[in-house]
């Protein structure tokens, strides 16, 4: 069964990006114990930019914990071996670092049926210059864009509680547009 391996939360907070002080809330940090799920997300989280994350169908960011061996290369080929050489789970920006469920299982309308919550999918992400400046290299979204790796929001179908170390089960949905192809249709303006 897939596997909640850690769980992040985070506050908005300024931070210095291309010479601008940009409000941001994609530095994550582990959660202890149980944390609230509510139809906004968890309890604790923020969200800088609404228009582009948060509100009901982007109310949890979930990725896949299988990406970051290539996001540690990706660094290292960056320049950047040495700084930060761990990449803790929550360096994506993600809430939900999940094991055994990669973007090509997961399908518009399934369901993360967790003991106390479920969880529906509902889009990819999508990179953004904050993305970039997050992982240390200029062209990370464009990384992103061209493996495909983007991982996916939630919408809290029920509210509850979670904690890192579930188990979950993947309840399929109408299966009729995967997150894979909905990335890719909206993959063109990040490869400029």
């Amino acid at each position: 069964m897939p596997q909640l391996l850690s769980l992040q939360i985070g506050s908005a907070r300024r931070v210095g990006i291309h010479g601008r002080n940009v409000l941001t809330a994609i530095h994550k940090q582990a959660a202890i114990g149980q944390v609230a799920v509510m139809p906004l997300g968890l309890a604790g989280d923020e969200q800088a930019d609404l228009s582009v994350h948060g509100g009901l169908d982007k109310a949890v960011y979930a990725y896949p914990s299988e990406h970051y061996p290539f996001w540690r290369q990706a660094r290292a080929d960056a320049g950047l071996a040495g700084l930060d050489d761990g990449l803790p789970w929550g360096s994506m920006g993600e809430n939900l670092s999940l094991a055994g469920l990669l973007e090509c299982e997961v399908w518009v309308g399934d369901v993360l049926q967790f003991a106390h919550c479920a969880l529906r999918v509902t889009q990819p992400r999508e990179p953004c210059y904050k993305f970039n400046a997050a992982m240390g290299f200029s062209h990370a979204s464009k990384v992103m864009a061209q493996q495909g790796c983007c991982g996916f929001y939630l919408a809290v179908e029920v509210p509850g509680m979670l904690q890192a170390g579930e188990v979950f089960e993947l309840v399929a949905g109408p299966r009729r547009l995967g997150i894979p192809e909905m990335f890719s249709a909206k993959l063109f303006k990040h490869l400029r």
